[in-house]
C-alpha cells in the first residue's frame, strides 16, 4: 500500500552556526519593529546599541519587521536600515514574517526574503512553494570544536490570517516538515538535538498553561477568540515575566505545539506580535514565551519595548539562561553624555528620551503591579 511521505526539503536547512570556543552560543530576539518613516531611526539606533552591548552570535527578527510601502523602493529601504546594523557588525540574521509584513504593500513574502537575502549576513531561507507561508527553516548549531550538531534553532512563518480574518498560525504541511525533519535530526544524530522555536504568532495552547476567570480582574486578560473569558497566570505553575495584555494567538490549531511535546526536542517557543507582553509559562515541558516590540516610537510603551537575550552551553544544551532587556534600562545620563563628547547628537537626545520617559513609565508600572498585587492578594509578575 502507498504511503504518504512528508518531502524534507533541501533548502530548509539554513547555514549551520557554530558554539564559540568557550562553548557558549548567544541569541539576540528582536520582534515588531514595525520600522517606518517616523520610527526608523531612533528604533535602528537602539538595536545597534544594544548588539554592541550583546555581541549575540545570532539575531532572529520575528515579523512584522518593516512598513511594507505600496513603493517597493521604499520598503527596501527600511530593510536596508535594519540588515546594515548586522551587516557592519557581522551579526548572522534570521527572518520570518509576522501578520503585518505583507498585508499591504507592494512586496509578496517572497520577495521580502530574497531581498533579505541580498545581505550575506542573513541566514533566513525561502523554503519554496511546497510549504505554507515563507520563512520555515531550522538552523543547526554546530560543536565549538567539531561538526557535531549540538543544538538546532527552528524558524516558522505562523502566517497571516485565516480565511475569517483571525490571526493566522502555524499549518499542518509545516507541521508536517517539522517532524519528519525532527525525526531526521535525530537519527543523524543518534539523540534528540534540543533546540528553541521562533515565530510571530503564540501557540493557543499558552491558555492551557493559564487559569480561566469568568469575570476581569485587575490581573486577567480576555480570551482573543472566546469572548467573556479571561485568564491569568497560574500561581502554582511556572512562570516568568509579566502580562500586560491578552495573548493573540491564532483561531485554527494544527497540532504545531503537540508535535513538538510528542518530539521532546524544543525546549521553548518564543514569539512576538504582543507588543508589551515579556511573560513565558511552562506547559508540558515546554516553556511558551513572549517577547517586548523591539521598536521605539515614543508612544506610551516604547521606552520598556526592549529585546530577549538567550544563552546556551553546547556541555549542557538542555539549560538556557534567558534575559529581558527594556530600553529604559540601557542606559544612564553619563552614557548620554559620553555619545554627546563623541559627536553622536542624535544618540545624546535619544537616550535622554528614553531615560526620561523611562523612568515616568517605570514609576507608572510599579505602582500597577504594585497596587494589582495589594488589591488582589497575589503575585502578578515574576522574575523574567
Amino acid at each position: 500500500m502507498e504511503q504518504n511521505t512528508v518531502q524534507i526539503l533541501p533548502d530548509a536547512t539554513a547555514k549551520s552556526l557554530r558554539f564559540n570556543k568557550d562553548g557558549k552560543f548567544s541569541i539576540m530576539h528582536i520582534t515588531d519593529t514595525h520600522l517606518d518613516h517616523d520610527n526608523i531611526e531612533a528604533s535602528v539606533w537602539l538595536i545597534a546599541a544594544a548588539c554592541d552591548r550583546e555581541h549575540p552570535d545570532l539575531v532572529v527578527v520575528t515579523g512584522d519587521n518593516v512598513q511594507n510601502d505600496d513603493d517597493a523602493a521604499v520598503t527596501k529601504k527600511y530593510i536596508d536600515k535594519l540588515m546594515t546594523v548586522f551587516q557592519t557588525r557581522n551579526i548572522p540574521v534570521a527572518i520570518t514574517f509576522g501578520n503585518h509584513d505583507s498585508e499591504v504593500g507592494a512586496m509578496s513574502r517572497e520577495e521580502l526574503m530574497a531581498y533579505y537575502n541580498t545581505y550575506s549576513c542573513s541566514v533566513s531561507v525561502d523554503e519554496g512553494p511546497l510549504l505554507s507561508g515563507c520563512g520555515t527553516y531550522h538552523i543547526p548549531i554546530l560543536a565549538s570544536d567539531s561538526n557535531e550538531m549540538r543544538f538546532n534553532v527552528w524558524v516558522f512563518d505562523s502566517n497571516d490570517y485565516d480565511g475569517n480574518g483571525h490571526y493566522g498560525n502555524v499549518k499542518k504541511d509545516q507541521v508536517d516538515w517539522y517532524k519528519a525533519k525532527s525525526e531526521s535530526t535525530e537519527k543523524a544524530n543518534g539523540k534528540k538535538v534540543y533546540s528553541f522555536a521562533f515565530q510571530h504568532m503564540i501557540v493557543p495552547e499558552v491558555y492551557d498553561a493559564l487559569i480561566e476567570c469568568k469575570r476581569r480582574k485587575l490581573y486577567s486578560f480576555e480570551h482573543i477568540n472566546n469572548k467573556g473569558t479571561y485568564y491569568h497566570f497560574d500561581p502554582n505553575g511556572i512562570n516568568f515575566g509579566t502580562l500586560n495584555e491578552t495573548p493573540c494567538s491564532g483561531y485554527e490549531n494544527d497540532g504545531q505545539f503537540e508535535a513538538m511535546v510528542e518530539r521532546g526536542d524544543v525546549l521553548a517557543m518564543f514569539t512576538g506580535h504582543d507588543h508589551t507582553n515579556a511573560f513565558g509559562v511552562k506547559h508540558k515541558g515546554i516553556d511558551i514565551v513572549n517577547s517586548l516590540s523591539s521598536r521605539y516610537n515614543r508612544d506610551a510603551f516604547s521606552s520598556q519595548y526592549g529585546y530577549r537575550m538567550l544563552r546556551v552551553d553546547e556541555n549542557n544544551p538542555s539549560v538556557y539562561t534567558s534575559d529581558v532587556v527594556h530600553w529604559f534600562d540601557m542606559f544612564t545620563l553619563t552614557d548620554a553624555k559620553k555619545a554627546e563628547k563623541n559627536g553622536d547628537h542624535f544618540g545624546a537626545k535619544l537616550m535622554k528620551d528614553v531615560i526620561r520617559r523611562g523612568l515616568r513609565e517605570k514609576m507608572f508600572l510599579s505602582f500597577c503591579r504594585t497596587s494589582g498585587a495589594l488589591l488582589s492578594g497575589r503575585k502578578v509578575t515574576y522574575k523574567h
